[in-house]
Formats: structure tokens, sequence, C-alpha cells
């Protein structure tokens, strides 16, 4: 199709060059006679529901003309909401991305839908249409005349979360850009807000930024509570989870941060804390499943931090918990690892045991995000390459380390992928030929990554 053909034409021609009578296309399209007509002389705009008519009736794809309506209907003439509204929603359920990216840059001139434009957008996100969610956050945001109005703050927040991925690079860079206007939240949002950035942050490693999110997340949990004496019931509360769960996650992530530095006393005085938690009136099936939850971390972590402390005697009970929570095993799995290279501990018994059990684990990762999953397959990658490499089975321990280093190429994990290239080095003359070309490889893309990241810096440059 021509770019100079309007709708109204190309229906013509085709009704022409098929013999049709303009009746009889009606009666294929379902659109009524008196209304085609009124279409193609042009003194009738075509309706959204119209068009995909009108599309199927001529055996074309859906969507075949958003992008001439787009341009017909919003760029060249001034758009009306009631015309623009199922356009872009259309547009979403079908991912025509780059039609929506070029009408609300046109119609957003004015700013006279930005509210109806992030109203939009909250419902495109709730029905898991996320990319052209994102499209209006990013189109609200940079349209919105207060920088300090909630509105914008939340825009933010939404772009934050749908920009996490697993590149570890952009993740920081989003975290960085979202944190100042967390503030700007509704007090509640703020919890899910600061929960949300310490996670990111955990998966970064950043573990003294993590501490200090908690610190303000127990903080202001604090506050809502006291001055929220009566329970909220889910369907009135902004927040994701109850009040309590805030303040026990807040000394969760301390306790992990804690012991990410290996300051493991500390991190038991924190698990403690959250393992008690406080009496919650009229206790619902919600507020008992996070009281569970907080129960079986508190189990394990203790079991953990004391294993990583020397004491070997809590291996057993760890080794029953994990068995009868099974959601735990690779976490587990990769404590048990790391405390057995600190400890040089041979540990082939419990692999074996749970070897099957492992690799289902890491096909599901269960309660985890993104980042967290990532996170995880990685450690999980490197503490065992370390393992086999410190019992002199060399073989199995750099296959191990090539998958890791291959992972944290893909997940852009800068830390990771020092580490690797270290212990490669280090243990580089006791691989085979088929280790050394993998590793060739790698390498290779890595380097082509940063020779392309390096092209487009000069080019904007």
């Amino acid at each position: 199709m021509e770019p100079t053909t309007t709708i109204r034409s190309f229906i013509e021609d085709y009704i022409r060059k098929q013999g049709y009578t303009l009746q009889y296309f009606a009666d294929l399209s379902g659109v009524n006679a008196g209304t085609l007509s009124a279409i193609i002389k042009g003194t009738r705009p075509i309706a959204m529901a119209q068009l995909d008519l009108i599309t199927q009736g001529m055996n074309l794809e859906e969507g075949y003309f958003y992008e001439t309506y787009g341009a017909e209907c919003f760029v060249e003439s001034a758009p009306h909401w009631r015309r623009l509204e199922p356009f872009l929603q259309r547009c979403a359920e079908l991912d025509k991305l780059d039609c929506i990216q070029r009408v609300i840059q046109q119609v957003t001139d004015d700013r006279s839908y930005i509210s109806e434009l992030f109203e939009m957008a909250e419902g495109m996100l709730e029905r898991g249409q996320q990319k052209a969610a994102r499209m209006l956050y990013e189109c609200v945001a940079e349209c919105e005349k207060y920088q300090h109005s909630e509105r914008l703050a939340l825009c933010q927040y939404r772009i934050f979360t749908l920009s996490l991925g697993q590149n570890q690079h952009d993740n920081l860079r989003a975290a960085v850009h979202f944190e100042p206007f967390i503030n700007r939240l509704d007090e509640e949002r703020q919890l899910d807000a600061i929960k949300d950035l310490a996670n990111t942050y955990a998966s970064l490693r950043y573990w003294e930024k993590v501490f200090n999110l908690a610190e303000e997340l127990d903080q202001k949990t604090k506050i809502l509570q006291s001055y929220t004496k009566k329970k909220i019931e889910k369907s009135d509360r902004l927040t994701a989870y109850p009040l309590f769960v805030y303040r026990a996650y807040s000394n969760l992530l301390k306790s992990s941060a804690c012991e990410k530095q290996g300051r493991y006393e500390e991190a038991l005085v924190y698990t403690e804390l959250y393992a008690k938690l406080p009496k919650v009136s009229g206790l619902d099936e919600e507020d008992q499943l996070f009281i569970d939850k907080f129960a079986g971390w508190a189990e394990a972590n203790t079991y953990l931090y004391k294993l990583m402390m020397g004491d070997h005697t809590v291996l057993p009970a760890y080794i029953e918990f994990i068995e009868k929570n099974e959601e735990e095993i690779l976490p587990a799995i990769i404590n048990i690892l790391e405390a057995a290279n600190k400890f040089d501990r041979n540990i082939d018994d419990i692999l074996y045991k749970f070897s099957d059990r492992i690799n289902s684990e890491i096909n599901c990762l269960k309660g985890y995000t993104e980042q967290m999953k990532n996170e995880v397959y990685a450690a999980f990658l490197l503490e065992r390459s370390l393992y086999h490499l410190n019992r002199y089975e060399y073989q199995e321990g750099l296959k191990q380390l090539i998958h890791c280093l291959r992972e944290s190429v893909r997940f852009n994990n800068q830390t990771d992928i020092i580490h690797c290239i270290s212990l490669y080095e280090k243990y580089k003359n006791m691989g085979t030929t088929e280790i050394e070309h993998q590793y060739k490889i790698i390498m290779m893309e890595v380097q082509k990554a940063y020779e392309k990241k390096e092209n487009i810096l000069y080019n904007l440059a």
C-alpha cells in the first residue's frame, strides 16, 4: 500500500477490483451498507470496530490499516479521545507498539490527554500489556507539568519495575533513576517501592545500600502502623501485603545484607527479630501464610548462619528442613556449597542425594524475581565450580565455570564475569582443548559487546 493511499480509497479500490456491489461487501464485512457508503465518501469517520470488520472482510491480517489509521485520525487531524482510546487499546492487544509510539508523541503536544493516558496505562498493566503500558507511562512522565506530583512519581515507579530484566547494568541504571521519586509517592506505596528497590540492589550486591533501604522501610512502616490502629482490609489497602510483613521483611533484608558481608552474628540478631512477629489481631488466611513463610525463612537462615560460623552440627537439621521444604533446596545447596568451600568439607553425598531435585528447582525457582533468579543460578554455578576445583576435580570444575561465565555474560553480571575469568586464568592449564575453545568463544562475544557499546557512545558524542 502506497503511503499516500487513504483507507477510504483502499476500500473503494478493493470493492471495484473484486467486482463486489456495496451491499455484497457490507454483508461480507458486517458493516451497514449506508455506513460503508458514508465512510467511502468521507462524510463519516471510521470507528475502530468498523475498521476491524472491514479488514476481516478483505481477508487481511488484524491491524493491517492501523499505521495509516493512526496517521489519518491522530497526526494529520485533531485527535478525539473517544477514537484514540480504542485505537491505543487495540494496538496494545496486537502488540503494535510502533503505532502507539507515533501517535502518543503527536497527541501529547498539548498535554490534553495526560490523565486519560495514565489511567489507560494502569489498565494495560493490569491486563499484562506491559510494553504498551510502559510507553504510556514514559509519555505521561515526560509531559507531567508538576515535577513533584504523585502521578509523576507513580509513573516513575511503574517504569522502574517494568524496566527490570536480565541485564544488571540496565537494572542499576533504572534503580538510580527511580530512587529520588520514592518520597513523592503515597506513604503506603512507598513501602512497596522501597522493597522493590532493595531487592534490585540485593541482586546487584550493593549490601550497604540494601541495609540502609531496609532501615528506611522499617521506619516508614513503624510510622504507618502508629496511626493505623485498625487493620486495613485487603480490598482497601494500597500496599501489596499487610503492614506487619514490611517490618519483618526489613529485618530479613538486614540479616541478608549482614550475612553477605560475613557479619553472621549480627545476621542472627535480625533473624530473631523477624522470627518473632508481633501479634496480629484478627488473623486471616493471608496473615497466616506470611507468618509461616517468615518462620520457615528464620529456621533456614539460622541453620545457615551457624553453618557459616563453623558450627557443622546444624547440618543434619538443615538437611531435614530442606527435605520438607523443597522450594528451599537450591538456595540451601548454594549455602552448603559455600560453607564446604570455606571450611574444606566433603559434601558429595548431599549433592548426590539432591541432584534430581536441584535440576528441577533450577528450572522453576518459585518465589523469585527475574533478577534474583539470575543471581541464584549464577551463585549455584560458581559455588559448585569452586567446590570441584578445590577438590582437584578440574574438568568438572572448569565445565561448571564456563557455564557460569556464559550465564554471567548473558545477564551482564560484571562481578561474576570478573570472578569467572580470574578463576579460569588460575586453572586454565588443567582444562581440555574443548574448554579452552568454549572460553575463547565467550570472550569473543564479550569483546563484540564492548565494541558495540563503544561505537554507540562514539556515535552519540
